[in-house]
């Protein structure tokens, strides 16, 4: 175990780490694959015509949920999900870029709540909306909380992982129905929440909390992910190629899990750069596999330009990703 510096370094790794992610992906938003060695920058543009550096939904929705955390104590109580929704909903009404899924169900939770009467939407409201939505149309698993689930890992970093897993879990029902979307969360937090307290990457380290057949399935998804490559996962508006996506450009950049590379600058930045290069939901992949590569090599291993453009809703910066990140992770 390394120390305690070393720590706060990958504590604030996880956020920065998304967020750089988020905002190198920004301008190449569904457009198609890249040719290996293709530049790839801070560009801006995309679907919300973001400026260079600029974060999109996948860090903003992260900020309400680690704010949410952090006024809860560090759980997700019902009055956190609570705050949780009300945030997402209030930040959406002029949010540049929201998802599709997330949108929908958003509206359908403030719609449940002015028919009970209510002014604003509690949890259950969303919860509701995320399941009629998942009834009506027979699939509600995009990645959406996926890309959200990175605070969760902080805020339970020195609890048992059993119950990040289950808080992860639970947090991305908010507004998404689908269990494959939940064990997505709930393994990319225990991953997440690992790579902080050990320095090391295992995304394997939490299949032992699911169903054996459950565990079995995602053990031969992480396996193709690493025999394949970013743009293998193109239909990565699904949670389950988005996690794959992430997690292929991550392996190669660690030289497929042959433990010889160190964690360091260069694994983050062509972990990232490949998974922009991988195409469509570049913001979002990226983002997820940011929150994870951070949280292994730390805030440090983030180029100093990147962070310096970092910027974004509710006007923030880079310093205060990575003070919200300290408080989250000290507040329990």
């Amino acid at each position: 175990m390394k120390n305690e510096t070393d720590r706060d370094n990958r504590v604030c790794g996880v956020l920065l780490g998304l967020a750089a992610g988020d905002a190198l992906g920004a301008g190449y938003e569904f457009k198609p694959a890249m040719e290996a060695g293709e530049p790839v920058g801070m560009i801006g543009g995309g679907l919300g015509d973001f400026a260079p550096g600029e974060w999109t939904d996948d860090t903003s929705m992260a900020i309400v949920m680690a704010q949410a955390l952090a006024a809860s104590g560090g759980t997700a109580s019902e009055e956190a999900c609570t705050q949780m929704v009300r945030g997402w909903a209030d930040w959406a009404k002029s949010a540049p870029d929201v998802g599709v899924q997330t949108s929908a169900v958003l509206r359908a939770a403030e719609s449940l709540a002015r028919r009970g009467g209510r002014e604003l939407p509690v949890a259950a409201d969303a919860i509701q909306a995320a399941e009629d939505a998942h009834q009506r149309t027979g699939r509600s698993g995009g990645n959406g909380s996926l890309m959200r689930t990175a605070p969760v890992a902080l805020a339970y970093l020195h609890r048992p992982v059993e119950e990040a897993f289950a808080a992860a879990a639970k947090l991305s029902a908010l507004t998404h129905f689908d269990p494959e979307a939940a064990e997505a969360c709930g393994l990319w937090t225990a991953a997440i929440r690992h790579a902080v307290l050990t320095g090391q990457l295992d995304l394997r380290c939490g299949l032992h909390l699911l169903e054996p057949a459950r565990a079995g399935l995602w053990e031969q998804r992480i396996s193709a992910a690493e025999a394949g490559e970013p743009k293998d996962f193109s239909n990565n508006g699904w949670v389950v190629e988005a996690f794959q996506g992430a997690w292929s450009a991550i392996s190669a950049a660690t030289g497929h899990g042959t433990g010889q590379a160190p964690l360091d600058r260069r694994v983050l930045v062509e972990a990232l750069e490949a998974a922009v290069r991988g195409g469509v939901d570049t913001d979002t992949v990226a983002a997820i596999a940011g929150s994870l590569v951070g949280a292994a090599c730390g805030a440090r291993a983030i180029p100093g330009e990147w962070l310096g453009m970092l910027h974004g809703w509710p006007g923030l910066k880079a310093v205060d990703l990575g003070d919200a990140a300290l408080e989250l992770a000290a507040g329990h």
